[in-house]
């Protein structure tokens, strides 16, 4: 059977994997997984990604971060869903637990945090939020 939100897969394994306290986690591979992941490394929340050499199909290999032994991403959760998409304009994008968190959003010049989208006057579909 085919996965309908590979996304809110990718995001709930890695939500699994910090309550679990695990250093990395496996998810299979796509673009726009490395990209999310991407932003989330720039932003913080992991310490990196790597595809999995050898592996049956094509996988990606998270690295997850932790302060004082509790995971940096206290919650992650998907926003806009393949039943119910949600979009933004800029002016409507809201902060993120007032600025603490970072809202996850495809716009036409690629996926990118909120606060990257209000600074170039974009708005675009709101992918998962992290805080």
């Amino acid at each position: 059977m085919a996965m309908t939100d590979p996304i809110g897969d990718m995001l709930t394994r890695i939500r699994n994997a910090c309550m679990a306290k695990h250093r990395t986690v496996d998810i299979p591979a796509s673009r726009v997984k490395q990209t999310i992941l991407d932003v989330l490394m720039r932003e913080g929340y992991i310490e990196g990604w790597q595809p999995v050499e050898g592996a049956a199909h094509p996988t990606i290999r998270v690295q997850l971060r932790y302060y004082r032994h509790k995971p940096v991403i206290e919650e992650i959760r998907r926003v806009s869903t393949p039943g119910l998409r949600r979009y933004a304009r800029v002016k409507d994008l809201k902060k993120v637990r007032g600025g603490l968190g970072v809202a996850i959003v495809s716009t036409s010049q690629g996926i990118m945090t909120d606060h990257e989208a209000r600074k170039r006057g974009l708005g675009g579909e709101v992918i998962a939020e992290v805080w």
